[in-house]
């Protein structure tokens, strides 16, 4: 025990363990009854009993005193008499005029689980931790819009530096900002608002081909292209070829070009073109493989994704594409909601419906039903028709109700955030100046950037340590 190995550590002689220990937090001195500590053995005094080596003492203490046998610990000695309350008590009190956080921290630390406040402060302290969750999560949201956007910023500053030693980087900085950069100056509005009149265009011809009314007949009797929609289908692919290469060419690192995301949809949106060309020159000259004419159908509807196109200008699409990549936990959890859902209702209609409807008789058919009826959209074409049905019905719609609103009150959040955080990119973006050579970052402060990441490490540190309660304290590694 503590005590036999102290004492060994001193000289030899032993300690007794019910002679207890003595303490010092922070300049407040106590001695401690063993047997008081040993009632609640998972509390850091108490694993100081269990301690057999000097090593292992200091990973519970900051210091030890050979010559005094006294533990050390560097904290905050106003709060340690709740501690010592509690051991001679069994119960935890908090006072209303301490800070919860740094309350719940010190018993955090103590190891001391929140269970053991008492009932007459108990309501009150979670109340008040849930009132500063609350807030800590508003300037969460603060915070990381700003920092995320200066993150950005710094990005977008440091690919604008590369072009100082580049051939040209003059010249190619004020063309990338211009093909990059909507609303920059003039010039690139004028590019945006052509990219999207020829993304609408080719969108809507694509659209107006499919229609009877729009349909050409060739010498064969077969339906062909009309030349006019043809004609705006070559122009806009030249058009989204030209802008492909020009950002390509003035880019500032060619190597991560097709790192962003941006840029992989601007490929995407002309491949299924030249695609299709080469398979119908090989189709045509190998006659075995006219079957690869029904891939060149295919491709042709991948035209579809040129849609995707106007995310380049348009900040919402941005933002739902940013909202969407970090909402992917939420998501899974809408989807395992809809998916006990469906399960269960499914199973429920096909009980009470197997032998009065023949569009429930089997389960499977009733997850179709379930799916539209939890995702409240109602095509009609499937009903129950008993009384038991219609309530099974009502209780699946009601329940769709409020599965898909709780995860998507969440992933909502985040999309104001990352709208917030871009539209603050977009302004700092456009009243940046490389005329004269690179200024500060505009609209950023830096004291207020780095006590964020402070914040965050902290914050992070913190819940380290609460999903780790074996592990000893944060504040253990820091001291």
């Amino acid at each position: 025990m503590t005590g036999q190995v102290l004492g060994d550590t001193a000289g030899g002689s032993r300690v007794d363990d019910n002679a207890g220990i003595r303490i010092n937090v922070g300049g407040f001195k106590k001695r401690l009854q063993s047997d008081t500590l040993s009632r609640f053995p998972e509390t850091r005094l108490a694993r100081l009993l269990q301690c057999q080596s000097k090593e292992s003492i200091l990973e519970l203490c900051d210091d030890y005193d050979d010559a005094e046998k006294e533990f050390y610990f560097d904290r905050n000695p106003t709060l340690f008499p709740y501690v010592l309350n509690f051991y001679n008590t069994g119960r935890l009190h908090v006072m209303a005029e301490l800070c919860i956080f740094s309350f719940s921290q010190e018993i955090e630390y103590w190891g001391i689980n929140e269970f053991f406040i008492d009932s007459c402060c108990s309501s009150a302290y979670h109340c008040r931790k849930m009132d500063q969750d609350r807030g800590n999560w508003e300037d969460r949201s603060d915070d990381g819009s700003t920092t995320s956007s200066f993150d950005d910023l710094l990005e977008f500053y440091n690919d604008a530096t590369k072009f100082d030693k580049q051939l040209l980087g003059s010249a190619r900085r004020r063309v990338w900002l211009m093909l990059d950069n909507p609303g920059y100056s003039v010039a690139s509005r004028i590019i945006s608002i052509l990219s999207i009149l020829v993304v609408l265009g080719s969108i809507a011809t694509m659209c107006m081909n499919s229609m009877s009314e729009f349909s050409v007949m060739d010498s064969k009797g077969e339906p062909t292209e009309d030349p006019r929609f043809e004609t705006v289908e070559h122009f806009g692919i030249g058009w989204f070829t030209l802008e492909l290469v020009a950002r390509f060419v003035v880019a500032p690192d060619l190597l991560r070009f097709f790192d962003h995301p941006l840029n992989v949809i601007d490929l995407v949106s002309i491949l299924p073109f030249y695609l299709t060309l080469l398979i119908n020159l090989v189709a045509e000259s190998t006659p075995a493989l006219a079957n690869l004419g029904r891939v060149a159908q295919v491709l042709r509807l991948m035209r579809i994704f040129r849609i995707l196109k106007l995310a380049r200008h348009s900040t919402g699409l941005r933002s739902l594409g940013a909202t969407l990549r970090n909402s992917y936990k939420e998501v899974g959890l809408l989807l395992l909601y809809l998916a006990v859902g469906v399960s269960f209702f499914s199973v429920m209609a096909y009980t009470v419906e197997k032998e009065d409807s023949e569009d429930l008789s089997t389960i499977p058919s009733c997850w179709w039903w379930a799916t539209v009826s939890m995702t409240t959209v109602g095509y009609g074409d499937v009903v129950p028709v008993s009384i038991a049905g219609k309530l099974t019905a009502s209780a699946c719609i009601l329940a769709g109700i409020l599965v898909v609103v709780l995860p998507i009150t969440l992933i909502f959040n985040k999309f104001s955030l990352f709208y917030k955080r871009q539209k603050q990119l977009e302004i700092a973006m456009r009243s940046c100046d490389f005329d004269d050579g690179l200024k500060e970052v505009p609209s950023v402060n830096l004291r207020n950037y780095y006590a964020h990441k402070v914040k965050s490490l902290m914050a992070s540190l913190s819940n380290m340590s609460r999903s780790s309660p074996s592990e000893q304290s944060l504040n253990e590694s820091l001291q």
